[in-house]
């Protein structure tokens, strides 16, 4: 009975140690909560300040810039015919230039067909024209003497006339005689025509798009044997808008009489840049009626004075110098928003909206044509959110040319 007593004193003890313990460490920590809070300094409060957006910019420059006008299109011989006989037989000779691409000068010979027969032909033409000559001379011997004869026995009979009748003097004779003598000369032109004719010469400096004749092959007149360009000049047609013809000058078509404007053809071929001056020289007759757009003529002399050439139907890109602003910027592309209004920022920063007068688009620029002015700052930054009067950050970049 005794240990009993004793074990539940012990169990008694314990459980107050423990909760004595509890109750110091709670105490403890409540203390040293009040104590580091009495020591925490106040915080101080302040305004937030949204960071000003970082933009772009390019510092205009302002002075004369000319429009340029570009296009695309085909290079074309200005002149292409289709050779072509005037008169029949078998050809026994054909020029090494006619073959396809073959290079010729103005005067080769490129064919002769066999003159035998034509030779003949002239031949037998001017015996006729000996034999209609002595004729001729025949009868107006034979009319000088019937007119003697006719003054002879009527010279002294007053009642007659002195000059013979028109049957008595061989008139008519002499007419058909003289016809017949016109007939066979105009026979022997003919015939020599014919033969010279047999000989097909070049008519200009050119080249061979295509051949269809050989030695051997009988050819008709009117027969298509070749094909030939002109190597003189080429000629590009370049659609363009209307409006475009504004800034240039097309004879013919655009008011004044200054000549057409100067253009810059520009290609690649055989892996190099070709660049060649042109000029514009006309406008076609008709606007294309689902485009509505104009073609342009474009010449270039001499396509194929260089190496490689501006060969016919190459495609290239056509630049038309067209007139010049006096005080026009060029700014790019990104820099012009909806409206024609550009943003431009001031020297404190300040953002503004600011309407121009956009001349023309050209390539990644745009030719503005007044409302900025010499040194200012336009921005090319795309911004999601902007407003005009917005303070704003800048970074100058190298302006566009």
């Amino acid at each position: 009975m005794i240990f009993k007593k004793l074990s539940a004193m012990s169990k008694k003890k314990k459980r107050l140690f423990h909760f004595a313990v509890t109750m110091l460490f709670i105490i403890v920590g409540v203390a040293g909560l009040i104590a580091l809070t009495a020591s925490k300094s106040q915080l101080e409060k302040s305004r937030h300040v949204a960071p000003m957006p970082m933009v772009r910019v390019i510092k205009i420059h302002t002075g004369p810039k000319s429009i340029h006008i570009r296009g695309e299109g085909t290079v074309r011989p200005l002149r292409k015919i289709n050779l072509v006989p005037q008169v029949g037989g078998k050809v026994v000779y054909v020029s090494p230039a006619l073959v396809d691409g073959g290079e010729f000068r103005r005067g080769d010979t490129l064919l002769t067909i066999n003159p035998v027969d034509y030779e003949l032909a002239v031949t037998l033409a001017r015996a006729r024209v000996k034999d209609s000559e002595s004729k001729l001379k025949i009868i107006q011997e034979e009319a000088a003497v019937a007119q003697e004869e006719w003054c002879v026995h009527y010279a002294g009979n007053s009642d007659t006339q002195k000059k013979a009748p028109p049957l008595v003097a061989k008139e008519p004779q002499l007419a058909a005689a003289q016809a017949q003598l016109d007939a066979d000369r105009a026979n022997l032109k003919k015939a020599f025509l014919n033969l010279e004719r047999t000989v097909l010469n070049a008519p200009f400096d050119g080249r061979v798009s295509e051949k269809n004749v050989d030695v051997g092959q009988y050819v008709s007149p009117g027969q298509t044997l070749a094909a030939l360009y002109s190597t003189d000049a080429a000629e590009i047609a370049v659609p363009l808008e209307d409006e475009n013809l504004f800034w240039f000058d097309v004879p013919g078509f655009t008011p004044g009489n200054a000549p057409g404007s100067s253009a810059t053809v520009r290609a690649r071929l055989a892996g190099r840049d070709l660049v060649c001056p042109g000029r514009v020289v006309r406008a076609e007759g008709e606007l294309n009626e689902k485009t509505r757009m104009i073609n342009i003529i474009v010449r270039v002399d001499k396509p194929y004075a260089r190496k490689p050439p501006l060969a016919m139907g190459l495609f290239v890109t056509v630049e038309i110098e067209g007139r010049v602003l006096p005080a026009a910027a060029v700014i790019p592309r990104t820099a012009l928003h909806q409206g024609n209004v550009v943003w431009v920022v001031n020297g404190d920063g300040v953002l503004r909206f600011r309407k121009v007068d956009v001349a023309h688009h050209q390539g990644e620029g745009v030719i503005v044509r007044s409302g900025l002015k010499d040194e200012e700052m336009v921005v090319i930054s795309p911004l999601k959110a902007v407003t005009d009067g917005m303070v704003v950050r800048t970074a100058i970049i190298k302006e566009p040319k």
